[in-house]
């Protein structure tokens, strides 16, 4: 009787050990669905990081045309061209009354590393803060849109 059970036992346990990993086949079937799932997944996922520079851009410009409204309060009109946006940080010496610095933590760049353009007068008769977007090029689409406020 004691016998029978010491073969069960051995039984069960070769068994066990036999299922116990993956084998060939079964893990080539999981590299080829999670390619196939990175490939489908992945295009998408870098189109939504492409739309939160973007945002991010407009989020910062806003702050910014926040700041030159700040200015203008202050001094009476916006910086000229001469002064740019760097009259929100530094004082310029044609500004009495400026009450800054105007932007807390400094100028920003934008979200690929070029500074924000100013243009006064701008398009609409009010100052214009704009990215150049991902190319650094005026025109484009997509990430190489140009961003005005």
């Amino acid at each position: 009787m004691k016998k029978h059970t010491n073969d069960n036992a051995a039984n069960v346990f070769l068994r066990a050990r036999r299922s116990a990993g993956f084998t060939l086949i079964e893990l080539l079937v999981v590299l080829v669905i999670l390619t196939l799932l990175a490939g489908l997944v992945g295009p998408k996922v870098l189109d939504q990081l492409g739309g939160a520079k973007s945002k991010t851009a407009r989020v910062q410009i806003a702050e910014i045309e926040q700041s030159l409204d700040l200015f203008k309060l202050d001094v009476g009109r916006y910086p000229n061209d001469a002064e740019g946006l760097r009259a929100l940080t530094d004082r310029p010496a044609t500004a009495p009354g400026w009450n800054g610095p105007y932007l807390k933590k400094g100028l920003p760049a934008d979200p690929w590393g070029a500074t924000y353009l100013y243009k006064n007068p701008g398009r609409n008769n009010a100052p214009d803060i704009f990215s150049l977007g991902a190319d650094g090029k005026p025109g484009g689409e997509g990430d190489n849109a140009d961003i005005y406020n």
